[in-house]
């Protein structure tokens, strides 16, 4: 880790506080027409529109072994780029509520905790600490890596 602060975008999923890297964050949309992808795995199960562009929609929620109950006025689709099988690609993250765009000092993150955790530690890149609460930052590529079906098909979306 730097001694450089780091910019975070802050959501929350079930309640817990989570962070990702603010520079991966193309846009946060409200909650679109989502198609549905028959077979898909469902961590990745569905499509959205992102201006004429298909983009795989995953819901982190699954991946952490969440409750995932229906969008509420709340609810945003938060559009990443990242990297899939060396090539950049765009995703959109389902998240319950969008807090804010923050920086955490280098010195309030700390290694994730080999044991303590609900979820699995390589899903986390470290453990922030703000005022009093914990701010858990995720590790996208760890996250997305097992999710080989992101790739979107090339037909628009409806």
């Amino acid at each position: 880790m730097t001694d450089e602060p780091r910019e975070v975008l802050i959501l929350e999923l079930q309640g817990e506080i989570f962070a990702i890297d603010a520079q991966r964050v193309r846009e946060i949309l409200d909650v679109v027409p989502i198609t549905a992808v028959p077979g898909a795995r469902p961590f990745v199960n569905g499509l959205i529109n992102v201006r004429g562009k298909v983009v795989p929609l995953a819901d982190l929620r699954l991946k952490f072994g969440m409750a995932t109950p229906p969008p509420t006025i709340d609810s945003r689709i938060v559009v990443i780029e990242t990297q899939i099988d060396g090539e950049a690609a765009e995703v959109g993250l389902l998240a319950d509520r969008v807090r804010e765009v923050t920086e955490l000092a280098a010195a309030s993150i700390e290694e994730t905790p080999r044991i303590g955790l609900r979820w699995r530690s390589d899903f986390i890149a470290g453990i922030g600490k703000r005022g009093t609460d914990f701010i858990v930052l995720l590790d996208l590529e760890q996250i997305l890596a097992s999710a080989a079906d992101l790739r979107a098909p090339a037909q628009p979306v409806g």
